[in-house]
């Protein structure tokens, strides 16, 4: 089985498939996938579902054994596509503390750092194409109005 990235890939069913994507993609890509979802209040002030997780972001654990537990992100590591939080260790049997990492798809957004202007223009970005999508709706659903209305006169 080749081992080079293939741009061109779409979506398989099949799990080996998907862990290959994955597993091949180069730094910029894998970036986009470490991305977490948001808690239902910052979904609706910044009007998304999910955004990158950075280094200082506010997170909540959602599975294993640190489940509940919060804490800020201390380091961000792409090429292994893990996160550590800030207070969440394992203590080894000599004694010695390391920290635990976890998928960005297992934690939760509480609180989001906005010192990045590059990361306010993402959520800006956003908000115009949300706002796009909505009057395309209702332009959408009014031109089916009047053609259901003019079938029913006919």
């Amino acid at each position: 089985m080749k081992k080079a990235f293939s741009t061109q890939w779409k979506g398989s069913k099949q799990p080996r498939k998907q862990r290959k994507y994955r597993a091949n993609a180069p730094l910029h890509i894998r970036r986009k996938m470490m991305s977490s979802n948001l808690t239902k209040e910052l979904r609706k002030k910044y009007g998304t579902r999910n955004i990158s997780v950075r280094k200082g972001d506010s997170v909540r654990i959602m599975t294993g054994a640190a489940k509940k537990k919060t804490g800020k992100v201390e380091q961000v590591d792409v090429k292994k596509m893990k996160i550590t939080v800030e207070g969440i260790h394992r203590t080894k049997k000599d004694g010695t503390k390391i920290a635990l990492w976890f998928d960005p798809s297992n934690v939760q957004i509480k609180e989001l750092t906005l010192t990045d202007k590059k990361r306010t223009a993402i959520f800006e970005r956003r908000k115009e194409q949300a706002k796009k999508e909505e009057k395309s709706e209702k332009t959408s659903t009014k031109s089916t109005e009047k053609k259901q209305h003019a079938s029913k006169s006919a």
